[in-house]
């Protein structure tokens, strides 16, 4: 579950929020009442669900937007009319007054969502440097070479020591060019 960050100009809004929240079992990581307090505090957790007002004493909430780190989701809670006009398109919305079963349905959906494009950005293959790819190849070559290999083979070889000893795929890759290169 994702860490929440509650900032309203109010104190006793962003209270009342938090308590609503951490009763329904999500981690609220910090409550503020001002927009920089707002940005620090989900700089230091880079990931999660800024839940905040239209409007502070010192920025707006598409200032705010503007300068989230890329791990965080914002649920704007404002008048029906300041939701109405607002600019940006990925924005997640609940107008006042405010329904606590709408509040946290929407929270659990983002949060879904983060987890799930988390999820799906581990799952991508790594993209490796050509540096790193000329050593896995060099490596193959090796074992293709000396022990009549195929490439398939090999590769299938590398992998399996990368997955015993818990190291990657150019370390392994490195420890055969240095054993068994010339």
């Amino acid at each position: 579950m994702n860490k929440l960050v509650i900032a309203f100009p109010k104190a006793e809004t962003a209270g009342n929020i938090r308590k609503i929240l951490a009763q329904s079992g999500y981690e609220v990581a910090a409550v503020c009442t001002t927009g920089a307090k707002a940005l620090q505090a989900a700089n230091d957790l880079e990931q999660g669900i800024l839940v905040c007002g239209y409007r502070f004493v010192d920025l707006a909430y598409h200032e705010i937007y503007e300068y989230l780190p890329k791990g965080f989701e914002m649920l704007l809670i404002a008048s029906a009319a300041n939701v109405l006009e607002k600019e940006e398109e990925h924005l997640v919305c609940l107008s006042m007054p405010l329904k606590i079963h709408e509040l946290l349905s929407t929270v659990e959906m983002m949060d879904y969502q983060i987890t799930r494009r988390r999820k799906r950005l581990r799952q991508r293959p790594k993209v490796r440097s050509e540096e790193e790819q000329r050593l896995i190849d060099q490596a193959k070559a090796l074992l293709m070479e000396r022990n009549q290999f195929s490439e398939e083979e090999a590769h299938r070889y590398i992998q399996k020591r990368s997955m015993e000893n818990g190291t990657g795929l150019v370390e392994i890759s490195q420890m055969i060019i240095s054993l068994m290169g010339t």
